[in-house]
C-alpha cells in the first residue's frame, strides 16, 4: 500500500502548479491526505458521491472526482478553488494519482511474485501467467543471498535497492528475518567473463554494505538460470553455498555454489558414514594435534602451496629442515604423511568431515 506521505507529496506538487487545494479520500469518507483544512461535512458528501452513478460532482466550491483502480472506485479526489479549465486539471490530477497508486501496487505485486517464485509456491501455469501480466521476461539471472546475521535487515535491503548498478530486471526482496535476496539480471555479462563478474558483484555487495550500512555480511550465490521457475533453484543453491561455506570456508565473505567442490558432497553425508570414515582414519580417538594452532596453521600453509616444502618454509619464515621436522612430528601424531598426495587428501577430507560433524551436532 502506498504511504499517505507520498500521496501528500504528489498533492502538494499539483497544488504548486495549479494553485488548487486538493484532498484525497477513501470511498468511506476517510481522509488520506490533504493540502487544505477539510470541512467536516465533506466526509458524508464523499461517501455518498462514491456510491452514486456520477463520475464527478460539484458541492459548494469543491469538485469531486472518482479514482477507479481496475474498474472499481477506490478513492475520491476533491479540489477546492477556481481556475481556468479546472475540470481538465482535476482529470489530470486523477490520472497522476491513479498512475502513482497503480505503480506502487504493481511494485508490490512484483515483489510478492518473486517471493513466491523463490519459495516455489506457484504452479508453473500460474507462474507464467503472472509473469506475463507483470512484464517479467525470461532472461539469464543469478540469485544472491545476503546473510545479515539477524542485524539491520531492513537497512541492508534499502542499501541494496539504492545501488547504482541495479537494473529494471533486478529484484530485491526478503523471505526470512536474517537475509536479503538479490535476483540479478546478468544478460549483459559475456559468458566467458561470467564467473569473474559474479564474484565482483558479490564482493561489491560485501564492501558497500560494510561501508554504508556498517553491517558485516556474507554473500552466497547460485548458478545462472534463464527460465523464471529456475530462479528457485538458484536461490536454493545460494543458500547452500552460505551453509556449506560457514562450515568449510569460514574465512570467506563470498562463496559461489559452483565453487563448493568436495565441501558440497561432505555436507550431504549422513553422520553414520562420517563416524565410520573418521574411525578408519584416526581410530577411536582424534589426535590432540588437531587442536594445536601452530601445527594446523603449518598444515594449511603446506596445502596452500601444493605440498611444496621450500615455498611453505619461505612463507612461514622458517628453515626448510625446521619445516621437515614439524611435518614428521605431525605424521607421528596423525598417522598420515601429508607430504604424499594420497595421505594429504585423506587428511584434508577428514578435517572437513570433522568440521561437518561438529556443525551438525551443535
Amino acid at each position: 500500500m502506498i504511504s499517505a506521505q507520498k500521496i501528500l507529496n504528489t498533492l502538494n506538487e499539483i497544488k504548486e502548479i495549479t494553485k488548487l487545494e486538493l484532498a484525497l479520500f477513501q470511498i468511506n469518507g476517510k481522509l488520506v491526505a490533504t493540502t487544505m483544512k477539510v470541512d467536516a461535512r465533506l466526509e458524508k458528501v464523499v461517501s455518498d458521491f462514491a456510491v452514486s452513478e456520477a463520475k464527478q460532482q460539484i458541492y459548494m466550491s469543491y469538485q469531486f472526482y472518482k479514482i477507479d483502480i481496475e474498474h472499481s472506485t477506490e478513492y475520491v479526489l476533491v479540489t477546492d478553488g477556481f481556475a481556468e479549465n479546472s475540470f481538465v486539471i482535476g482529470q489530470m490530477a486523477v490520472c497522476q494519482i491513479r498512475t502513482l497508486i497503480l505503480s506502487k501496487a504493481e511494485g508490490y505485486d512484483r515483489n510478492n511474485f518473486i517471493q513466491n517464485v523463490l519459495l516455489g509456491n506457484l504452479l508453473t501455469v500460474d507462474l507464467y501467467g503472472r509473469a506475463k501480466r507483470l512484464h517479467i521476461e525470461a532472461k539469464p539471472r543469478v540469485t544472491f543471498v545476503i546473510d545479515t546475521g539477524n542485524k539491520n535487515t531492513d537497512t541492508v535491503m534499502e542499501c541494496v535497492k539504492n545501488l547504482s548498478d541495479l537494473k529494471s530486471g533486478d529484484f530485491v526482496t526478503s523471505v526470512d528475518e536474517h537475509s536479503v535476496v538479490l535476483v540479478k539480471d546478468v544478460s549483459y555479462i559475456e559468458k566467458d567473463g561470467m564467473e569473474a563478474e559474479l564474484e565482483g558483484i558479490a564482493s561489491s555487495l560485501v564492501d558497500n554494505l560494510h561501508m554504508e550500512a556498517m553491517v558485516k555480511v556474507r554473500v552466497g550465490y547460485g548458478n545462472v538460470v534463464v527460465q523464471i521457475p529456475d530462479i528457485a533453484q538458484s536461490y536454493q543453491e545460494a543458500k547452500m553455498a552460505l551453509e556449506v561455506g560457514k562450515v568449510f570456508y569460514a574465512g570467506m565473505d563470498t562463496i559461489s555454489y559452483g565453487k563448493l567442490g568436495i565441501g558440497r558432497l561432505i555436507y550431504q553425508l549422513p553422520m553414520s558414514l562420517c563416524d565410520m570414515f573418521i574411525k578408519e582414519v584416526f581410530g577411536d580417538t582424534t589426535p590432540d594435534i588437531l587442536e594445536d594452532e601452530e601445527a594446523m596453521s603449518t598444515i594449511q600453509k603446506f596445502f596452500e602451496n601444493n605440498l611444496n616444502i621450500s615455498e611453505t618454509a619461505r612463507q612461514l619464515y622458517v628453515h626448510r629442515n625446521t619445516l621437515v621436522y614439524r611435518l614428521e612430528r605431525i605424521e607421528k601424531a596423525i598417522g598420515l604423511d601429508i607430504r604424499s598426495f594420497d595421505d594429504a587428501m585423506t587428511f584434508r577430507i577428514a578435517i572437513m568431515v570433522l568440521a561437518h560433524m561438529k556443525d551438525t551436532r551443535n
